[in-house]
């Protein structure tokens, strides 16, 4: 008896492994790892964003929402106004650090080469 067959027996008579000649279609179920302790390991998938019912908003409620927002965003533009910043400098500044970004990012993938 070589090798490969008394594997293969022991295998076929002691490991309840799905396959797709096998017994699947008794068992109903496949299972990657049929031997496992885990009982997770066999549960179905859950996703990390969760919904929930009561956070559904109607759309006048969402419509007053996104109005506030708009009044609080015009408030802090008028504040800085008055502070003495200008959207054009504001714009330039933003400018500057999507440059400084860009080079950035540049200089890393550059290091990842080395």
């Amino acid at each position: 008896m070589n090798t490969e067959q008394s594997v293969e027996t022991i295998c076929e008579s002691h490991c309840p492994v799905s396959t797709p000649e096998g017994n699947d279609s008794k068992k109903g179920q496949l299972k990657r790892t049929p031997l496992s302790k885990f009982k997770k390991i066999h549960s179905h998938f859950k996703s990390p964003l969760q919904v929930l019912e009561s956070a559904k908003v109607s759309p006048a409620e969402e419509v007053e929402e996104l109005e506030r927002r708009r009044e609080q965003l015009d408030t802090e533009i008028a504040q800085l106004e008055a502070e003495g910043y200008r959207v054009e400098e504001l714009e330039h500044h933003i400018d500057k650090l999507h440059e400084y970004n860009d080079i950035k990012d540049i200089g890393q993938s550059l290091l990842g080469r080395i």
